[in-house]
């Protein structure tokens, strides 16, 4: 699924960036690949619902102790994995998107609509790895040799002043990050044909 679902995602960004035979070639490798990702995905989904145990809580959820995954007790049993979307109807729009939109990247690849195209894939990724996510939910590194070892959102949370920290470094990376970003989006705009990477202009190809 992931091969599969980042071929279609840089094959979009391909057709966007190139034009000719390039284009042509990412075009056709991308639309397979938009298929592959929604057959592999809708795959993997009744594998892990015929032959993947979930883990599950049987000891009360403490979401504001001490950071300690040793302090609860957790079970392994079928289907668990699929529990919150039981719980939670809304959580399958994730699953949707995740199966849809790479056919919609496909039927996009096939008209020509580049633009498009890259949006519904990065629309599918989305789907795909919140689904995984949100199956996990509280569960963020299952362990398969000692489940109650398992890490949770809450007991791998740090501590409030790791927090705060990473807060401050946060607000005053981001805005740089985001800037460079732009920057470089900036100098690479435009499609990159024969005539751009032969002109030499000092560009950055």
């Amino acid at each position: 699924v992931s091969v599969a679902m980042l071929v279609m995602h840089g094959a979009a960004w391909l057709v966007l960036k190139t034009e000719g035979p390039v284009a042509a070639r990412a075009r056709s490798f991308g639309s397979i690949a938009a298929l592959a990702t929604t057959v592999l995905f809708a795959l993997g989904g009744v594998l892990l619902w015929l032959g993947v145990d979930g883990y599950r809580f049987t000891s009360e959820v403490v979401t504001d102790g001490p950071s300690n995954p040793l302090s609860k007790t957790v079970e392994v049993a079928s289907g668990v994995w699929f529990a919150n979307y039981a719980a939670h109807p809304w959580m399958m729009l994730a699953p949707v998107l995740g199966l849809a939109f790479p056919l919609v990247a496909f039927l996009l690849f096939r008209v020509g609509r580049e633009v498009l195209a890259l949006l519904s894939s990065s629309v599918a990724i989305f789907g795909i790895i919140s689904t995984v996510g949100l199956a996990m939910f509280p569960f963020i590194l299952p362990s398969s040799i000692d489940p109650k070892s398992s890490l949770t959102v809450w007991d791998a949370s740090s501590s409030h002043m790791t927090l705060f920290i990473m807060l401050v470094v946060a607000l005053i990376f981001i805005p740089i990050i985001v800037a460079y970003t732009s920057w470089v989006y900036r100098v690479l705009w435009g499609k990159v044909d024969e005539k751009a990477i032969r002109d030499d202009s000092g560009h950055a190809y």
